[in-house]
């Protein structure tokens, strides 16, 4: 099987009733980037997990770009845009998804944001954790 790279993987919980969520962030990511992406997939997994990775060319090693459980909550979709562009397109400007109120300026060190208190639930959530 040849593979078109990058690669973008959704790896989430399907006990938790995720699987709209990953098709979204599937579909904002198809939407910006288009054919500079080789392939978005949706892996259905359990106990809480919500892992996006990007292997930005073959052999390369994958990177793991939000980690529900390490980030504490789910990325904005602005948010995740830009982790895959900084990965494929470290150059690229998103237009509107790169503007910012003229007195903030974004850094890599700030907080995620939080988008509910369902989303911020732990690994208890999910009905299948033994």
């Amino acid at each position: 099987m040849v593979y078109a790279y990058p690669r973008v993987s959704i790896e989430f919980c399907t006990q938790c009733k995720w699987n709209l969520r990953a098709a979204w962030y599937m579909q904002e990511l198809l939407s910006t980037f288009g054919n500079g992406l080789g392939e978005v997939a949706l892996l259905p997994s359990s106990a809480g997990t919500f892992i996006v990775t990007i292997i930005p060319e073959q052999d390369a090693t994958p990177i793991v770009l939000w980690n529900r459980k390490d980030k504490g909550g789910f990325p904005d979709s602005k948010e995740l845009k830009q982790l895959v562009r900084d990965v494929i397109q470290p150059n690229r400007d998103l237009g509107h998804v790169d503007k910012h109120n003229k007195n903030e300026k974004k850094t890599p060190t700030q907080e995620p944001h939080i988008e509910s208190k369902a989303d911020q639930e732990d690994d208890d959530a999910c009905p299948n954790i033994n």
